[in-house]
């Protein structure tokens, strides 16, 4: 993104970004997303006497003991939700051979998620990070705080450019106190363990991973001498795609890396989809809502 992009130009993008995605969340979004997400949390609403069949866990014992005969509390789906997107600004987004950037997928279905949220009458907030926490926008309703958002996320510029998914969960945790709906959006190329914190932050709220990639992560082509540079550490390398061996086993890395990953996520029952700079987010998110309807 160049830094120097004028106010005029910036209004343009953002209006371009309002008309498609908030298209996507009326039209198409709106009741996938609230079978997905919504009424996930429950909220005390009252006791009454205990009747023949109803769930012993739910007893008061407080009350019982009071009366002197079997009160159970009563639970009703929380009427407003709160959706935290947690998105990675680290140096790898910049990649992209397809159809997109990886930044500017990531700000679509971000918007797309946003959108989706407000016309819920739900609150959206985000939390920018690379290796540390870049930015933390709390979370409101209203258009004018879902454009604002937008905003920043087609100018935000992080200080560092690496990769610490843990760090941003911790902070989640520790920031968000009542139970949300956290979208993580990341490409996950990070050596730093995070799995720990996701358990954690699993456990408070609920998390579903957006996994951003491109075919040529897990795929060279065979196009001889190559000078790659890792978008994160700046650290290059040149390399043979000529070789068949070079090629397999930068594959074979990637499929490693991949499963790994799977594993992690279903330890930890974390929801995900992964969604590639050439394919259409639309299906992606789509079949993740799906899944968890």
């Amino acid at each position: 993104m160049n830094s120097e992009i004028d106010s005029t130009e910036l209004i343009k993008r953002v209006r371009q970004i309002e008309i498609k995605t908030r298209g996507l969340s009326n039209h198409i979004f709106a009741g996938e997303y609230h079978s997905a997400f919504k009424g996930r949390g429950m909220a005390f609403s009252e006791v009454r006497e205990y009747q023949y069949g109803d769930d012993v866990r739910n007893i008061d014992w407080n009350v019982t003991a009071r009366m002197n005969k079997p009160y159970i509390k009563i639970f009703e789906e929380e009427r407003e939700n709160t959706v935290v997107l947690l998105v990675d600004v680290s140096g790898s987004r910049e990649f992209g051979t397809e159809m997109r950037f990886k930044k500017n997928l990531i700000t679509e279905m971000a918007a797309t998620l946003a959108f989706s949220t407000i016309q819920n009458n739900d609150k959206i907030g985000v939390i920018f990070f690379s290796d540390k926490v870049e930015q933390f926008i709390p979370p409101k309703k209203g258009k004018k705080h879902v454009l604002h958002i937008i905003r920043e996320l087609l100018m935000f510029h992080p200080t560092n450019r690496g990769t610490d998914i843990g760090e941003a969960l911790r902070y989640m945790t520790g920031a968000i106190k009542k139970r949300c709906t956290a979208f993580l959006i990341s490409d996950f190329l990070t050596d730093k363990d995070f799995e720990l914190p996701l358990r954690i932050a699993g456990h408070k709220h609920d998390i579903a991973a957006l996994r951003i990639a491109d075919s040529r992560e897990s795929e060279l082509p065979d196009a001889g001498l190559m000078l790659l540079q890792d978008a994160e550490t700046r650290r290059q390398i040149w390399v043979d795609t000529s070789s068949a061996e070079v090629r397999a086993a930068y594959a074979a890395n990637a499929r490693k890396r991949h499963d790994e990953l799977d594993a992690a996520f279903r330890r930890c029952a974390v929801d995900n989809v992964e969604v590639m700079t050439g394919d259409d987010y639309v299906k992606s998110l789509l079949s993740l809502f799906k899944k968890r309807g």
